[in-house]
């Protein structure tokens, strides 16, 4: 018979499956960077990254290697983009504060919900693969 949540404490930590708070850690690093702590919550999720992912659980190491490279992949397109799109036009130019707000608010809008899926997996003890940056992930 399996554990069940209803079986106390230590049956339903028996649920938890390996490697699931670290996994956790990392998306809410993820949203971190993106909402509050954009330099230090990057710099803390490299570290996590570096220190835990060649001994991490596969779910942990899905989790880490997908939020780094949408971590990395976010700042190209938000500050990148933005910034070529200000050397291409005009700052001074309503038109130009037009497409950057529009790009950064639907691109940052974008990655917060894509980072919200991946932390809701992630405390579910589930993989994410991010579209387009995500590389497939093998975890039970």
């Amino acid at each position: 018979m399996r554990p069940s949540a209803n079986d106390g404490p230590i049956a339903a930590a028996a649920l938890v499956p390996p490697g699931r708070d670290l996994a956790v850690a990392a998306e809410a690093l993820y949203l971190l960077n993106l909402l509050f702590l954009p330099v230090i919550a990057f710099a803390l999720l490299v570290w996590l990254h570096r220190r835990y992912m060649s001994s991490a659980p596969p779910l942990a190491a899905c989790h880490l290697g997908q939020t780094l490279c949408a971590s990395i992949f976010a700042g190209i397109i938000l500050v990148g983009i933005n910034g070529i799109l200000f050397l291409v036009g005009q700052p001074d130019n309503p038109f130009t504060w037009v497409v950057v707000l529009l790009y950064f608010t639907i691109g940052h809008s974008t990655l917060l919900v894509l980072g919200g899926v991946g932390l809701a997996r992630a405390i579910a003890g589930k993989c994410f693969r991010y579209p387009l940056v995500g590389r497939r992930c093998r975890c039970g």
